[in-house]
């Protein structure tokens, strides 16, 4: 097995990049160009591919003999621009040009593994050890000119690539010439704080030329020598979980079926993993097919319909995990003198990539490659390893981009896939894509989540207790090839993720919080926001009906309860950004006979995410302006004020397209998205069959980013998006005087919600 440079040619070893030119090697590799860092056959088959410590500086940054810096870190560009954001903290801690930095991101043989990309902690987490290298390797070099110069080290200055002692400038390259050297991460060296040239500014994205111009980037576009084409076929429990039988399910495959088509190689056969590869894609294609494979049935889904799904979720079996509880806790809700109980669905979401996941992998006697757009390459190295019974050090996976997600999708498991057609084939390289029904059926959704809540208020309208309970059935969806070949086997499996912001930002006198931890009813994952978005609809639309009870100003009621001062603040700068008109919701009730209605509604939320109890990211508010069509029941979201408080930020337009991209998705999940099931699984499989807010349908967005350089930098990925769905309701009660409790806000639920508020006894808060 070979594996190229960008010329197709070089192949390298550490030593051999040495005796060229003298690194630094404070990073595993050194070229950028390189796909892998050894690649001689000897090393391979002694594990050449080991997964660099997170420990040790020289696994994050390599300087060059022409002074040009390589800069590793295990986290990958989801089209965020972290890799971006990443060079801009490097070029600054080492004091050299940005355009001096290359990043390698995620590539197992060469990056630290840094955990998933996910929960919002690229910058504020896994960029600190990289940030701790770069400082020490300055340190490092200023030390190296003082032996060289006789100058004090504290005398001694760095800039532009070069250390400056005595009036004599010496080169980074220069310093490190034949050098090889390791040095533990020193956690505690002092970063950076002032003087910066690059963080905090709106640098251009890396990224864009190479995609504008039609460069390699995407896993869809890499082709490799003597390439053959796979296709899987799955179960027709599509996207089931532990209830169906997978890993159990498979009769028969009927090879004969598909002898008269052209090009097949292989039928491959492992437990249930059924897979077809071919010459060319096509051909893999047609053969998918028509293949006729038997399995056996079951349909063993309970009701998940956007009408069931409340009931199914009350049903569903749960473990209780108590997150906080104060003494009288329990007592002060049950005795509160007005009580406010109140249920709130989410309903299942899908990532709905453009691209269905693709991957190349090329199995060699003693090493693995693979090729893939995975949120969680090192994870990916894991499962390979497991898969094919080998060392991690003889897995090698090399990350390029993909066509996005929110979270977990089905990138993993065709990685998978792939491994095991490539070995089934001899080790020829094979490259297998979805089929878009195979991605929207197969991919980890965004679960279904229900959250209750109980609260209580006393004569006056003080909130006096607070209890929440929160359900969200997921887990970390163990890659499909493993399961359906029996590696892994298809157990119950309950993952702690329904806490996330479970516990509100508010300061009630008594509260009781609990995590429902519950089994996946369907294959479920993370997804943005994960469950702090439905658990922050659940906190924002009780308190907004608390104020409306209290003949309050929505946000003057929060205010009595919210100490966080950097919330408050931001709080403040929000109601000057959209000119917030203080006084109770709903105050001007519109004419019965007038169709469109306007309001506009308040929610503010800090994500809490990772391992209970977690930590905050970004703090962010939404005021939304809706307009309601009372004849139709079409919300329609006019224009969205968006303000965050990120703490410093790397690149200020990266944070702004974060954030419109969170403003953009989760208006369309609250107002359209929803996955459709029957009794065997997704039915949901093509665009048509899962709505998502069209280009004529997108509000306008009013983003404010507090400035806050002399702050450590928060989480951006997900906060914007939290406080979405309580303001987009709370906005809708304002219009109409009816609260939604149930996601997404489609017409018919509209119309259904103000038929039976109608049918009520009128009061505001009806359901």
């Amino acid at each position: 097995m070979k594996f190229f440079t960008k010329d197709n040619q070089a192949q390298l070893t550490r030593r051999q990049l040495l005796k060229a030119g003298g690194m630094l090697m404070v990073g595993s590799v050194a070229g950028s160009h390189l796909l892998m860092a050894q690649t001689a056959p000897e090393a391979a088959a002694k594990g050449a591919f080991a997964i660099p410590s997170a420990k040790m500086v020289d696994s994050f940054i390599a300087i060059g003999a022409d002074g040009s810096v390589t800069a590793y870190n295990g986290h990958v560009d989801l089209g965020t621009g972290i890799r971006t954001a990443l060079g801009q903290l490097v070029a600054d801690e080492l004091y050299v040009d940005f355009s001096a930095v290359t990043m390698v991101l995620g590539h197992t043989a060469r990056t630290p593994d840094l955990g998933p990309t996910i929960a919002s902690n690229t910058i504020q987490v896994s960029s600190l050890p990289m940030r701790h290298a770069a400082a020490q390797v300055r340190q490092l070099l200023i030390k190296l000119a003082s032996e060289k110069s006789g100058v004090p080290a504290e005398r001694i200055t760095t800039q532009k690539g070069a250390v400056i002692a005595g009036g004599k400038r010496f080169g980074y390259g220069e310093l490190v010439q034949g050098l090889d050297l390791q040095i533990e991460v020193d956690e505690k060296i002092e970063l950076r704080k002032s003087g910066f040239e690059y963080i905090g500014k709106s640098i251009q994205r890396v990224d864009i030329p190479n995609k504008v111009l039609g460069a390699l980037t995407y896993i869809h576009d890499l082709r490799v020598p003597g390439m053959l084409h796979g296709r899987v076929i799955r179960p027709p429990y599509t996207g089931a979980d532990a209830t169906a039988p997978l890993g159990s399910s498979l009769v028969s495959v009927d090879e004969k079926s598909i002898a008269h088509l052209p090009g097949i190689v292989k039928v491959v056969v492992k437990g249930d993993f059924v897979g077809v590869v071919a010459e060319r894609e096509e051909q893999a294609i047609a053969a998918m097919r028509q293949l006729k494979v038997t399995w056996k049935e079951w349909a063993g889904l309970p009701d998940l319909s956007l009408n069931g799904l409340h009931q199914t979720l009350v049903d569903h079996t749960k473990t209780d995990r108590v997150l906080q509880e104060d003494e009288g806790a329990l007592q002060a809700v049950e005795q509160a003198k007005i009580q406010l109980t109140r249920d709130y669905v989410w309903p299942y979401h899908a990532h709905g990539s453009i691209g269905p996941s693709c991957a190349i992998a090329e199995v060699g006697d003693a090493q693995i490659q693979v090729w893939t757009g995975s949120q969680n390459p090192h994870d990916v190295c894991k499962d390979i390893s497991k898969l094919m019974d080998v060392n991690a050090d003889n897995v090698n996976v090399t990350r390029l981009e993909a066509s996005g997600c929110y979270g977990r999708n089905c990138a993993d498991d065709v990685c998978s896939d792939a491994v095991l057609m490539s070995a089934a084939v001899g080790g020829k390289p094979v490259r297998v894509q979805l089929m878009r029904e195979q991605e929207s059926g197969w991919e980890p959704k965004g679960t279904g989540q229900l959250i209750r809540v109980r609260g209580g208020m006393d004569e006056q309208h003080n909130v006096t207790a607070y209890e929440l309970r929160t359900c969200y059935p997921s887990n970390n969806a163990s890659a499909l090839a493993l399961i359906l070949t029996g590696k892994v086997s298809a157990k119950i499996d309950a993952q702690q993720m329904g806490d996330r912001t479970a516990i509100p930002q508010y300061e009630y006198p008594k509260m009781r919080m609990i995590s429902q931890d519950a089994v996946p009813i369907v294959r479920a994952s993370w997804m943005r926001g994960v469950s702090a978005l439905p658990n922050v609809f659940a906190h924002e639309s009780w308190i907004d009906e608390c104020a409306y009870l209290a003949k309050a100003d929505p946000i003057e009621y929060r205010l009595r309860y919210l100490k966080d001062p950097r919330a408050v603040a931001l709080i403040a700068e929000a109601k000057k950004q959209c000119n917030w008109q203080d006084g109770p919701a709903h105050r001007n009730p519109a004419p019965a006979d007038q169709r469109l209605v306007k309001g506009r509604g308040f929610a503010y939320a800090r994500y809490i995410h990772s391992k209970f109890p977690g930590y905050g990211a970004a703090w962010a508010t939404w005021a939304v302006d809706v307009t309601v069509d009372r004849e139709t029941g079409e919300i329609k979201v006019d224009k969205v004020f968006v303000a965050q408080d990120t703490g410093a930020m790397v690149n200020p337009a990266g944070v702004r397209h974060q954030v419109h991209g969170n403003v953009v998705q989760s208006t369309s999940r609250v107002l359209k998205e929803f996955v459709t099931f029957d009794k065997s699984g997704v039915t949901s499989l093509e665009w048509g069959g899962y709505p998502i807010l069209r280009f004529d349908e997108l509000p306008e967005i009013d983003s404010l980013l507090v400035e806050r350089p002399n702050e450590a930098p928060m989480g951006a990925g997900e906060s914007a998006s939290v406080p979405s769905a309580a303001a987009v309701a709370n906005a809708f009660f304002d219009a109409t005087g009816v609260r939604l409790f149930e996601v997404p806000f489609t017409p018919s639920r509209v119309l259904a919600a103000l038929k039976a508020a109608k049918a009520d006894t009128g009061t505001a808060s009806s359901k």
